[in-house]
């Protein structure tokens, strides 16, 4: 089915591609026979604005053609651009057409298609063995794709004379070409035929028959102005005159140069999913650079996929549905070429027939059908396809070998009559003439080119990572064919491009695997291995002769590479591809996210300085009002104290939630117009920049670098000032960044107030700045004064500002995710920021309560609570409420709890500073007002309880509630014990509140999990008990009348003070606690011996008084060991010092490491007497008994006597390790045989 089946006008993307393959009528046949050999073909129609072909006039014999029909030279969409010219051809007014074409299929590019040009070209190449005539011809490549374009390079010289442009090429060309160039002037027959072609294909359009002839009034002369005018010339928007370059000058200040006007006609806009600035406008084609062919044909002959551009006219109907026309002279025989032609237009067009129609000198003779699979075989113009075939393969071998490089411009010349074919790289000619790469005008076009090829293959990065390398590689060869002040567009939009490549806000994968494995083999070459890689090739070529590589003098020096005679051509597989290009299209992908994000930001800053220079001079910009002073967002940090600087952070959540929305038709401060390129340019620079600082701060926070970080983060808010005063309005996205750049900076202030003790470090590293951060700094400041949020990331050396700071970040952050524009968007962000904002609180009420603390510790003289202590109270429980809402609001019961217990040591704090005082600064009795708050504290704790629910949900923190829970009661009951209120309540009230608060300290004093708080659980359960104990003892002696009040008062007193003993029994380090609660035993059970009467009973009292003493002998045990270790200690390090070892350990030496010697000396002032009365009474009682003493009695009196004789004799300011090694021996001698293995209590 033919292309024209279309209709006209038809956008190539809304036309479905059809595979038509060449054969006979037009069935789907790949292969079109020619002798015994196959020759492969295939076309696929991409666009066709041509209508559906209509049947051809077939005109009477002895039409005249040299009359010109009523229609001649009318647009007709029947003859497409081959009807408007006299020509019928478009190779030569069209010298970029590949481009155009290139721009239109740019997924076609770089990978899939072999060849991208004109029709005439691929004909002409083709035909090089055959024909003796010129070949001139752009080469460029794209990946593994050519573009050919043709060089009329006599028509350039033309124009350069004009312009001085290429003169350097110019003297070139004469020195080694053609020493005597002059523009070859077109024949006269050459006009008369094409007038007489145009004026057949205008008849044969006309299908009511034959057209009626106008009298001829154009002479041949007219023919051939006509001629010239149609045919296009050099497209001057490339070889701009000296007057256009002044205008281009003028046309900046309000837009862009001209060739900028060239580039914004040509690159597309990028779609919006790209998030990249819709760059150019696309209502302005340049001249030149339009696709306007009537078709565009993927062409697959053999196995070289090439895209086609083709004007030819099909027509059809009835029996035959696409033909094509021509005209020959009858008196001239079709030659080779002519065959070539017509066969290769054809099979492009896949068209199966072609119609000829002979004439002589103008009148016409006769019809004539052929078969396109007969072209090949007619008489006059035999040739072989295999050859055809094998010549196009040569050639693109031969092309795709030396045409290495990608943005360079290579000329393939062929002198009219020589057999030499060679090939220079018009770029590198252009750089050693020391003229500007401006100079050739293919510089524009290609890189248009390879930017929209990465643009385009950055859709599909965004899907699979492998195309970053070739991606990088396109936009870096296009930012170096561009100069900066005549292209800043594409210069800054590739720059931005560039950056987008490197992911900030993904981790790279695995051995960053998908990033290096980049492209196909036919990916792209970097010049680091472009020498390695020409070596190669120097190496592969000489050895199968297929071209020289100039080194020999007689060859020009100048080309890249020769090919001596165009019958190699015809050779198959002479030329073989030899450049090897890179396997892999590495993107150099750092798993250092500094490093990743110092590529990004010096891309944004090439990015910006295009922009910046593109944009007025600061001469330009209107004079600033004298009278009017200019808005500084700032304020002098002296003069902002606590209260001040909430009216600055007022201005951090103004700005945070969002822009100020001015007026957005006025000039910006550099003198940008809002809606331009470089305003939308800008925004995405600036935003990338910000997301850079924001991932750097980020690392640097994560390796403890406080000041670094605050310094990244400081930049990063910059970026986002400078993007809000350039900016109407914020997309939510942006602002959900924003809020994560405020609530980083408050988790670094925080950091910054933790970590006081650092604090030169971080002013060192907060101080120091990079040239690159210094000049993007200086590109934000056109914009913006960039002090918005100045206070926010200044580092202050006061952690009560720091703290006050963090909190504002995280509130304005808060404030920004709950705003209109973001409160619909689910995200954990939120939890994640209540969670900051309850920390920071909590934070700041522990900085205020420990403040309060310090208050009350430095106070001289206990005095009333101080207007300042009530304040720091104040502040430190609303932080800790507002904590404990964020909390509760995302059902973050452990933290609750956490706040719940400051809350509670808070109410601690307060009591403390309630404490009475009395006139001889002694303490007084217990306040009601301490009373009050350390029931407040109480409430806390319980609710810190209940809001665990239990252990298993927070283990750590339900035990550190529990503990403290136990210390308030424990706190409370010993203060009411030891400073009665007995002004104010009974003596029985208050030992029921003792008794009360005790017993629920020790409900909460976990004794049986294992834990490093067991042993205090242990020990403040056995002080509880021994208080009690104490306690009940006192009410015992003091308790006169009410016997049953006082039987209940001793067993409460014994179960107590047994209790304190078995638990002081179990611990280690308590051996003064234990000989204490041990002689208040003793002392209670003397008490109670003191009432009795009978001989009998106070021997059983007496005798179990001594029971308890001997158990004293653990206390002393654990006593002695550490004397000992203490005295061991102290002989080691004086060895060298004999005189100082003379010295005896007594008890003026210090107190020992856990073991109080005054309390020892003062227990054992106690135990001794104690002691001795006890054995003495014994010792009476048991001599005077009247009962016969048995044996046993009699034993125990001679032990009572022997101990009672040696605690005698013992010397009384003996060293007291002497003393306690005694009183140990003493009472192991009173220890019943069963208890003979106890000797050895450990210690």
């Amino acid at each position: 089915m033919s292309s024209g089946d279309r209709e006209p006008g038809t956008p190539w993307d809304n036309v479905k591609e059809e595979p038509t393959c060449s054969g006979e009528n037009s069935k789907h046949e790949s292969a079109i026979c020619s002798g015994s050999t196959e020759i492969k073909s295939c076309a696929v129609v991409k666009y066709s604005a041509a209508p559906p072909p209509t049947s051809y006039a077939l005109l009477q014999e002895k039409t005249d053609l040299k009359l010109p029909p009523a229609n001649w030279l009318r647009e007709n969409p029947q003859l497409g651009s081959a009807g408007t010219t006299v020509l019928g051809s478009s190779s030569k007014s069209k010298p970029f057409s590949s481009f155009g074409m290139a721009y239109e299929f740019i997924d076609c590019i770089g990978d899939d298609v072999d060849v991208v040009s004109d029709s005439e070209n691929i004909k002409k190449l083709l035909k090089i063995p055959y024909s003796k005539s010129h070949v001139s011809m752009a080469v460029h490549r794209v990946g593994r794709t050519l573009l050919l374009d043709d060089l009329d390079i006599q028509e350039l010289f033309m124009k350069s004379s004009q312009t001085g442009d290429w003169t350097w090429l110019k003297e070139f060309y004469q020195r080694l070409i053609d020493e005597k160039w002059q523009r070859k002037k077109k024949s006269k027959e050459h006009w008369y035929q094409r007038a007489i072609l145009s004026k057949f294909l205008y008849y044969s359009i006309n299908g009511d028959g034959a057209a009626e002839p106008v009298p001829d009034n154009l002479n041949e002369g007219e023919v051939e102005n006509e001629a010239e005018e149609f045919s296009s010339t050099w497209p001057t928007s490339f070889t701009s005159t000296p007057s256009e370059a002044e205008e281009s000058d003028t046309a900046k200040q309000e837009s862009v140069s001209l060739d900028s006007n060239f580039a914004l006609g040509q690159v597309t806009a990028v779609l919006k999913e790209q998030n990249l600035p819709t760059l150019f406008n696309e209502g302005e084609n340049s001249q030149g650079l339009r696709n306007d062919f009537v078709r565009n044909i993927m062409w697959t002959f053999e196995d070289i996929h090439m895209l086609v551009g083709s004007n030819m006219p099909i027509f059809g109907g009835g029996r035959y549905p696409a033909v094509s026309l021509r005209l020959r002279d009858n008196n001239k025989p079709i030659n080779i070429l002519t065959g070539i032609d017509y066969w290769l237009d054809n099979l492009m067009c896949n068209v199966p027939e072609l119609v000829m129609c002979f004439h002589v000198n103008g009148i016409v003779q006769k019809y004539e059908m052929i078969k396109t699979e007969d072209i090949p075989h007619l008489e006059n113009s035999n040739f072989s396809t295999r050859v055809v075939k094998d010549i196009a393969q040569n050639i693109l071998s031969f092309l795709k070998s030396n045409c290495t490089k990608e943005g360079h411009t290579y000329w393939l010349f062929k002198a009219s009559g020589s057999d030499i074919v060679k090939l220079y790289d018009l770029t590198t000619l252009c750089e050693e003439a020391e003229e500007g790469k401006c100079q050739n005008p293919f510089t524009l076009p290609v890189a248009v080119l390879l930017y929209r090829v990465a643009s385009n293959l950055m859709l599909k990065a965004r899907q699979n990572r492998k195309h970053y390398g070739t991606v990088r590689t396109l936009l870096l060869n296009c930012v170096k064919l561009l100069d900066q002040e005549r292209h800043p567009q594409i210069t800054a939009s590739a720059h931005y491009m560039l950056s987008e490549l490197f992911q900030l806000d993904e981790p790279p994968e695995e051995g960053g695997e998908s990033l290096r494995a980049g492209g196909s083999e036919d990916s792209y070459s970097d010049e680091d291995r472009e020498e390695d890689e020409e070596a190669e090739l120097t190496e592969d070529s000489d050895e199968n002769g297929s071209y020289s590589n100039c080194s020999n003098p007689q060859d020009d020096s100048k080309a890249v590479a020769v090919i001596r005679s165009v019958g190699e051509l015809s050779v198959p597989e002479k030329y073989k591809s030899t450049h090897q290009i890179r396997p892999s299209g590495a993107f150099p992908v750092s798993q250092d996210k500094e490093e990743r994000c110092r590529h990004v930001l010096s891309y944004v800053l090439k990015g910006l300085k295009a922009v910046d220079g593109s944009i007025k001079k600061e001469s330009d910009l209107p004079a600033a009002d004298p009278n009017t002073p200019i808005p500084l967002k700032y304020e002098d940090r002296n003069a902002i104290g606590a209260c001040a600087s909430e009216k600055g952070i007022s201005l951090l959540l103004e700005t945070a939630a969002g822009p100020v929305q001015g007026d957005q038709k006025h000039l910006t401060r550099s003198g940008m117009i809002p809606g331009s390129w470089q305003h939308h340019m800008k925004l995405q620079l600036f935003l990338k920049a910000s997301k850079a600082y924001f991932v750097l701060s980020d690392a640097a926070t994560n390796l403890l670098k406080y000041g670094r970080a605050l310094r990244y983060i400081k930049l990063s808010l910059q970026c986002y000032d400078a993007y809000c005063s350039v900016s109407g309005t914020q997309h939510s996205q942006v602002l959900q960044f924003h809020s994560q750049c405020l609530s980083l900076c408050g988790d670094i202030q925080l950091m910054l107030a933790q970590n006081a003790n650092n604090r030169a470090a971080y002013l060192e590293e907060y101080s120091y700045q990079t040239k690159e951060d210094q000049e993007i700094l200086h590109s934000l400041n056109r914009e913006s004064s960039c002090q918005a949020f100045n206070m926010a990331a200044d580092l202050s050396m006061d952690p009560e500002y720091q703290l006050f700071v963090s909190s504002k970040c995280y509130e304005a952050a808060y404030e920004l995710l709950i705003s209109e524009a973001l409160k619909d968007q689910e995200s954990d962000q939120l939890a994640q920021l209540l969670r900051r904002l309850g920390n920071i609180r909590n934070e700041m009420g522990v900085y205020y309560m420990n403040q309060a603390a310090a208050m009350q510790t430095e106070k001289e003289v206990k005095k009333s609570v101080s207007v300042a202590e009530q304040e720091m109270w104040k502040k430190s429980f609303s932080y800790f409420e507002k904590g404990m809402k964020d909390f509760e609001a995302i059902r973050d019961s452990t933290n609750s709890a956490l706040l719940l217990c400051n809350t509670g040591r808070l109410m601690r704090i307060c009591a403390q500073a309630h404490c009475a005082v009395s006139g001889d600064q002694s303490r007084g009795e217990f306040s009601p007002e301490e009373a009050l708050y350390y029931n407040k504290a109480i409430d806390y704790y319980l609710r810190a309880i209940r809001s665990l629910a239990n252990r298993a949900n927070h283990p750590l923190v339900w035990d550190s509630v529990n503990w403290e829970l136990s210390t308030t009661y424990f706190t409370l009951a010993t203060l009411l014990q030891d400073y009665a209120p007995l002004s104010r309540k009974a003596q029985e009230q208050i030992e029921r509140e003792v008794t009360e608060a005790m017993m629920k300290s020790l409900k909460y004093c976990d004794l049986q999990t294992e834990s490093a708080r067991q042993p205090l659980y242990q020990y403040r359960a056995a002080t509880i008990h021994h208080r009690l104990a104490s306690m009940y003892h006192s009410c015992f002696r003091n308790q006169v009348g009410d016997e049953h009040l006082r039987k209940q008062h001793r067993s409460l007193a014994e179960l107590h003070y047994s209790k304190a003993v078995c638990l002081f029994l179990s611990l280690k380090d308590a051996p003064c606690e234990l000989l204490r609660t041990l002689l208040e035993r003793v002392a209670f059970a003397e008490f109670t011996m003191a009432g009795q009467s009978s001989s009998g009973a106070k021997l059983k009292s007496l005798t179990g008084a001594l029971e308890i003493m001997t158990e004293s002998r653990h206390a002393f045990q654990l006593i002695h060991n550490e004397l000992k270790e203490e005295e061991e200690e102290q002989v080691e390090p004086s060895e060298p010092h004999p005189e100082d070892s003379a010295q005896s350990p007594d008890v003026a030496t210090g107190p020992t490491s856990g073991l109080n010697l005054q309390e020892v000396m003062k227990l054992i002032g106690v135990f001794e007497p104690s002691f001795s009365f006890l054995l003495l009474q014994l010792i009476k009682l048991m001599t005077t008994m009247k009962r016969k003493p048995s044996n046993k009695d009699e034993e125990l009196l001679k032990t009572y006597k022997n101990v009672y004789s040696k605690l005698l004799r013992a010397e009384k300011n003996a060293p007291l390790l002497s003393r306690v090694s005694v009183y140990k021996d003493l009472l192991q001698q009173l220890t019943p045989q069963t208890g003979s293995d106890d000797t050895g209590t450990p210690s």
